[in-house]
């Protein structure tokens, strides 16, 4: 099974808007600086902007380094194993992976947002629904519970593959 065909999108469409999220912290961030210092009257909505850009940038960076792999969890312990306890360890780690993110960041995000959303809790300076801001919670962990699940399938649909080669050989007579 190839699944980048499924994953290859939602890396794009996921790395493109981190990307514009965190420029937008970064022209927030530079204009926060000069309006404070150049002209003696601090921004007080691109200080609240930063930072819910922060909040942004980290969640959605999250799920782009698992959809990359690139997360120290996921290949801490595979990266010295071989054979069956390899794809065993792989297994777990995705279904580790896809419980946390399934119970703490979606039905915990989804908990929060709706809660936050009924208590009509506002920002501050922008007096934006604080709704707006933990969405990005439930958002990014199905994001990262889509990429478990596509690497679950693909160990799977790798192993099958591999049994099925080796099967195919030995039926013929050879190696």
């Amino acid at each position: 099974m190839n699944i980048e065909t499924f994953k290859r999108p939602i890396d794009r469409l996921l790395a493109g808007f981190t990307i514009t999220v965190m420029a937008l912290l970064v022209v927030c961030v530079v204009w926060q600086v000069f309006s404070r210092y150049v002209l003696q009257k601090p921004s007080t909505m691109t200080d609240e902007i930063a930072r819910f850009s922060m909040i942004w940038v980290g969640l959605l960076g999250a799920a782009y380094a698992v959809g990359q792999r690139r997360h120290l969890s996921i290949d801490l312990f595979t990266a010295n194993l071989k054979g069956a306890r390899r794809v065993m360890n792989l297994l777990f780690v995705d279904a580790c992976v896809l419980l946390f993110s399934a119970s703490a960041m979606v039905w915990g995000g989804l908990t929060l947002v709706t809660k936050v959303y009924s208590t009509g809790q506002l920002s501050p300076a922008m007096q934006m629904p604080m709704a707006y801001v933990y969405v990005v919670l439930p958002l990014s962990g199905l994001i990262i519970c889509y990429y478990s699940v596509l690497f679950v399938l693909q160990t799977v649909s790798e192993q099958l593959l591999t049994r099925s080669h080796s099967a195919a050989v030995i039926a013929k007579g050879g190696r």
